[in-house]
């Protein structure tokens, strides 16, 4: 959580200490460079780090990513110039992208199925704490610090994880082999940075139509055609062409593209309008900013629970589009006179229709694939999502620098080559006219972003409601506000969802239902204890996860199989005695022996019992996955029989009073 603390916070940490950098090294015209480096860098690196790992083993990569990351904080604490500092923000985002990609996969390896769901709960809150505290941090460091110190914090934060991992982390890895597309990264990365370049630099550094912007534009084409050529050719394309047939899928990163454009774009250049045209210092524009966050959270965190109640999805993107373009009209109507009471409601508006449409495109497209183009199609619309913001930031600051500078010259100031003058180095005498030129130029660039939401509008309404998987209601908050794509397999995604799906199931009434379907005679208890020494003995085990690989610890450290009624009970939170009154039936029944020295052990009738508990499971998962039919996928069937075991029988599990299960989950598992 610490090493996926650090990625997080670096995409929101340096908004509100942009303008500082800017007056501290100048380049007002290079400033949105600051923000895209890092992100292209985690953009691209994230799905080389994810492959490399599973083919490496993740602990090393883990570590040399966590390397890589705090060695590009201490340069960008270093810089000395705004292109030194552009130039490590990419190095940073490299070692950002490991961290992401890697963090979430040895979650998988480490942690039991029955517990991975809390898990990723809590990696999921690591990306709301850092919503709401990397503005507030960047705004105090520079107020109390320095700027500087937006990266130096990272290192004890580093040091500390690095330190922790290289000591205790020993998971059991299941190395899978890739073809990695090494070509098509490349090439895709290279035309993606064209592009940006591009439109960075057109109007600004450069004439639009002059030979550097257009053989950047020419390079551009020729690097997708590039490929596109090796994306057709490759065992494992980096985003395999057949995605795009998929209606939703194409919709779907369609709009993640323009939310990131709007989203990413409006978080960078809103600290300037606060610092720079009302003068308010960098802490408190760390706090104006916390409506947006808080309506982002509020709407992503509310529509994803009630599509996991109602199984709906389609409206969220088209309520979220029309408040997203009504929230960039807000933001353009915007000036020095405007209160702070008034702009504060006006970043709510434009955080809860973010939030209602970026967690909402990834069930949309997952449940819309099939089961082996699940893990790029979910990595495909992150990907988009993040590219966007790489674009809106790029786009919004040429926008931003190029009317600023037209600005500035009607006042006399100096602006040769459409480059703009630094706040800093305004004359007093003319600052009051320049606040308003300031306050015009970020006007002209919420007012070009507003149209440009209203094309996610005309592609959400575009989008089918399909009848949702019940293994897809469960949303990943990570997914939802990350800025680097999500990397995972088809067969590690399964697993989140199914792993988060049914820990509710296990803990509203699961085991009493399950003792009734079982027609075994069992109390739910008996079903707890069955299942529990069923278990193979040796704890820690790992087990091939097919194709596609999944390491598996099936238990924690207790120990599994037979075992002493003493450490049973202590996993019942009971005594020995009390405990009896559950395990004597069993042996009444002749499912369960207890020896002289008092291990419990199953007979052979018992065995039987806890494979009929794990059938029901298994059949329970099965029902989950809609028509994505795990017999016709040799990895997917192995995982489901796993998962069925782990997920009966786990520590915390023991069943006191409850009530039934939900209707729902009778439904599921009656098939």
């Amino acid at each position: 959580m610490l090493a996926m603390l650090l990625a997080a916070l670096d995409q929101t940490i340096v908004s509100t200490a942009l303008p500082t950098i800017v007056s501290d090294l100048g380049g007002l015209e290079h400033l949105s460079w600051v923000v895209t480096a890092y992100m292209l860098g985690s953009t691209i690196a994230t799905p080389l780090w994810g492959k490399l790992g599973d083919q490496y083993g993740r602990k090393k990569l883990f570590l040399a990513s966590i390397v890589i990351f705090l060695v590009g904080s201490v340069l960008c604490g270093q810089a000395g110039t705004m292109g030194e500092l552009i130039a490590f923000r990419g190095l940073q985002g490299v070692g950002g992208g490991g961290l992401m990609a890697l963090a979430a996969a040895i979650v998988g390896d480490v942690v039991p199925p029955r517990d991975r769901g809390r898990y990723q709960g809590l990696f999921g809150a690591v990306f709301g704490v850092s919503s709401v505290a990397g503005p507030l941090l960047g705004g105090l460091f520079v107020d109390h610090l320095s700027w500087r110190w937006v990266f130096y914090i990272n290192l004890p934060i580093g040091i500390l994880a690095l330190i922790v991992i290289a000591s205790v982390l020993h998971s059991a890895e299941v190395h899978t082999q890739h073809k990695i597309d090494y070509l098509g990264i490349a090439l895709l990365s290279a035309a993606v940075a064209c592009l940006v370049l591009m439109t960075s630099w057109g109007g600004t550094m450069y004439p639009w139509a002059s030979w550097q912007i257009i053989g950047l534009g020419v390079l551009a084409v020729v690097l997708a055609l590039g490929w596109y050529w090796s994306a057709r050719r490759a065992a494992e394309p980096v985003l395999p062409l057949n995605l795009f047939g998929i209606r939703i899928f194409a919709l779907g990163s369609a709009i993640s593209f323009v939310v990131g454009f709007a989203m990413f774009g409006s978080l960078t250049f809103i600290p300037l309008f606060l610092q720079v045209v009302h003068g308010v210092t960098p802490t408190m524009s760390g706090v104006y900013m916390l409506p947006m966050v808080l309506g982002m959270l509020l709407t992503s965190i509310g529509s994803g629970q009630l599509i996991s109640r109602t199984g709906r999805y389609r409206v969220y993107p088209i309520v979220g589009s029309v408040v997203t373009a009504f929230g960039m009209f807000l933001l353009s109507t915007m000036d020095e006179r405007t209160s702070a009471g008034v702009y504060s409601l006006y970043f709510f508006v434009l955080g809860a229709g973010l939030g209602l449409v970026m967690q909402v495109l990834v069930i949309a497209v997952q449940n819309a694939v099939s089961y082996r183009d699940l893990g790029t199609a979910t990595s495909g619309v992150t990907f988009f999502r993040s590219i966007g913001g790489s674009f809106g930031v790029s786009v919004f600051g040429t926008i931003f620098a190029s009317r600023l500078a037209t600005e500035s010259a009607k006042l006399g100031l100096p602006s040769g080559g459409g480059v703009a003058p630094d706040p800093s180095r305004v004359p007093p005498q003319v600052m009051a006219d320049f606040v308003h030129a300031y306050s015009a130029a970020l006007q002209t660039v919420f007012q070009i972003a507003t149209p440009i939401a209203l094309i996610a509008l005309v592609l959400a309404v575009m989008l089918r409601d399909e009848p949702l998987r019940d293994s897809l209601r469960a949303t990943d908050m990570g997914e939802g506000l990350s800025a680097a794509p999500t990397q995972r397999t088809s067969l590690a995604e399964i697993e989140r969802a199914l792993s988060q799906r049914v820990d509710g199931e296990l803990r509203k009434g699961y085991y009493q239902w399950l003792a009734t379907t079982s027609t075994l005679g069992l109390t739910p208890a008996g079903c707890w204890i069955v299942s529990r020494l069923a278990q193979p003995e040796s704890p820690g085990a790992s087990k091939q996860g097919g194709r596609h690989g999944s390491g598996e610890r099936l238990s924690s450290e207790v120990r599994l199989g037979p075992m002493p009624e003493r450490e049973l009970a202590e996993l019942a939170d009971t005594t020995v005695h009390e405990g009896r009154q559950h395990t004597e039936p069993l042996i009444a029944k002749g499912m369960l022996t207890r020896s002289e020295d008092g291990v419990l052990s199953l007979t052979p009738a018992g065995e039987d019992a806890a494979e009929k508990l794990f059938a029901i499971r298994r059949a329970g998962l099965v029902a989950l996955l809609g028509d994505w039919k795990p017999d016709q996928e040799p990895d997917l069937d192995a995982l489901l029989t796993r998962m069925s075991r782990a997920l009966l029988g786990a520590d915390n599990d023991w069943p006191g009073p409850g009530t039934p299960a939900p209707g729902g989950v009778k439904a599921a598992l009656s098939d």
